[in-house]
């Protein structure tokens, strides 16, 4: 074994993450043939077949998994030791991967990107928006954001703003033509937007918070994405009845582009976290965002609440 396989053992575990020759090359820059070759190559070296190529799929063999789990680790290791170079430049530096859901994207991350990267030009952020939990150890990821209660026992958690409603609404074109419902049963007679999560996967079931509790309902959907934002643009258009997360269609609701609807019954949730794998060394990239982020976020929490304030002592006035 000698440092010049490196390169083609972690070339070898992008094939196997994406199971395909294409977008592992795509995401390497190089191109698929020649992706292929180093892979052969490894294989020869180390005498074992590690994949099975067919016309048609990409697959790891059994002997490839084995060292495929073990190959992953090292290079875990060795991304966390360039990673930790970073300590000690004078400025936070290197690629930060965020591996965040669409909403969490929009309401969390996008109002806070662009003063982030002024303050910290040496530091590289890539987003990948992706509605469905995935491995971040595996996909390479320095952390997620997702919904906190839905996060795994044994990642570590840092908020990211309070908690979350998740509103229905619909837009006056709509209401214009049907009967607001009166209760989430109602919804069984309308023209719903609904979000399918993951490929395959069912269709999300919307929730409601009655006097018995957190219940969900079978919605029928009259459009269905995996995109949110889109889902939410739909209703503007008054194609039906949306669900989103409160902060995504505040603004709508003060324009009147959108109107709430069932407000008794929304929901609250924990709230956006960033999560990480447990590790005894947090990129310093990492750690400058997460304060970065929280701070903002608090201070402009603050601020609504100031406003808040004055609205009711001028309207007490």
């Amino acid at each position: 074994m000698t440092p010049e396989l490196f390169p083609a053992i972690a070339a070898f575990t992008r094939v196997a993450h994406h199971a395909s020759f294409t977008r592992a090359a795509a995401e390497l820059g190089v191109s698929a043939s020649a992706l292929s070759q180093t892979v052969r190559t490894l294989e020869s070296r180390l005498g074992v077949r590690l994949l099975d190529r067919t016309t048609r799929r990409v697959s790891v063999t059994e002997i490839g998994r084995r060292f495929l789990g073990e190959a992953q680790a090292g290079l875990n290791a060795l991304s966390a030791a360039v990673a930790g170079l970073d300590e000690n430049r004078d400025r936070p530096a290197g690629l930060l991967k965020l591996n965040v859901s669409r909403s969490a994207a929009d309401i969390v991350l996008m109002p806070y990107l662009a003063e982030f990267t002024q303050a910290y030009p040496d530091i590289v952020v890539e987003l990948n928006c992706d509605n469905a939990f995935v491995d971040l150890l595996e996909g390479g990821f320095d952390a997620g954001i997702r919904i906190g209660e839905l996060l795994a026992q044994d990642m570590i958690a840092a908020p990211l703003g309070g908690p979350q409603r998740l509103a229905t609404f619909a837009a006056p074109a709509y209401l214009a033509q049907h009967a607001a419902p009166a209760r989430p049963e109602d919804l069984a007679g309308h023209r719903c937007l609904n979000v399918r999560i993951r490929p395959g996967g069912p269709l999300y079931r919307w929730e409601y918070m009655g006097k018995g509790g957190l219940f969900d309902i079978d919605i029928p959907g009259a459009l269905v994405s995996n995109d949110g934002p889109l889902l939410v643009e739909a209703a503007r258009a008054g194609l039906g009845v949306g669900c989103s997360f409160e902060a995504a269609v505040r603004g709508d609701f003060a324009a009147g582009t959108l109107v709430p609807l069932l407000q008794p019954w929304w929901p609250c949730f924990a709230g956006f976290h960033l999560y990480y794998a447990s590790r005894a060394h947090m990129p310093r990239k990492l750690r400058v965002f997460i304060e970065f982020v929280q701070t903002r976020i608090e201070r402009d929490q603050r601020h609504a609440d100031q406003q808040a304030d004055n609205l009711h002592l001028a309207r007490k006035s």
